[in-house]
């Protein structure tokens, strides 16, 4: 059995090496996941990137946006998000957090982000940043990390003044 640390964190050092190899491991196909979800939300939410990162019985939610529950409405929700209202963006993904859980085949993983995007506006497009959160459980299952549910807490927002002079769209 492994032992806790002084503050109550795992010590990673009391386990067995497999173990210890595969969190190490789990950690960086976590950070991948938040990688590609950037990559997939900086192609207008493309469902085909999207998707995958979802486990079947999934939730995302973002307060002012929306709320979906399963992988395929997850995907065709966030590219109808794309397509209404957040024109373009960029997401800066920062920090990425890993707390396993007593089983070490679900995790925690909150991360910062940064985002530079043009949102659909009463009066046009309107070129804006934003900044906070995400928090998301994960799963590990038939050999890989899903999330079973995305939380975007955004924190900060404004209008960038003057607007972006350029606005390259990504590549597929």
């Amino acid at each position: 059995m492994a032992r806790a640390a002084p503050d109550g964190r795992l010590n990673m050092a009391s386990l067995p090496m497999e173990e210890r190899l595969f969190r190490i491991e789990a950690r960086q196909e976590m950070e991948g996941l938040v990688a590609r979800y950037a990559h997939g939300a900086d192609r207008r939410n493309d469902p085909a990137i999207m998707r995958p990162l979802f486990h079947a019985d999934a939730v995302w939610s973002a307060e002012g946006f929306a709320t979906f529950h399963g992988a395929a409405a997850i995907a065709r929700g966030l590219a109808r998000i794309a397509a209404e209202q957040v024109l373009w963006s960029i997401h800066y993904m920062v920090a990425p957090h890993v707390e396993f859980m007593e089983d070490a085949r679900s995790a925690r993983c909150r991360w910062y982000l940064w985002e530079l995007s043009t949102m659909a506006g009463d009066s046009g497009p309107e070129d804006r940043w934003l900044g906070g959160w995400y928090d998301s459980l994960t799963i590990y299952e038939e050999e890989e990390w899903k999330f079973t549910s995305v939380k975007l807490d955004l924190r900060v927002q404004g209008v960038a003044t003057p607007p972006w002079a350029i606005k390259k769209a990504f590549a597929p």
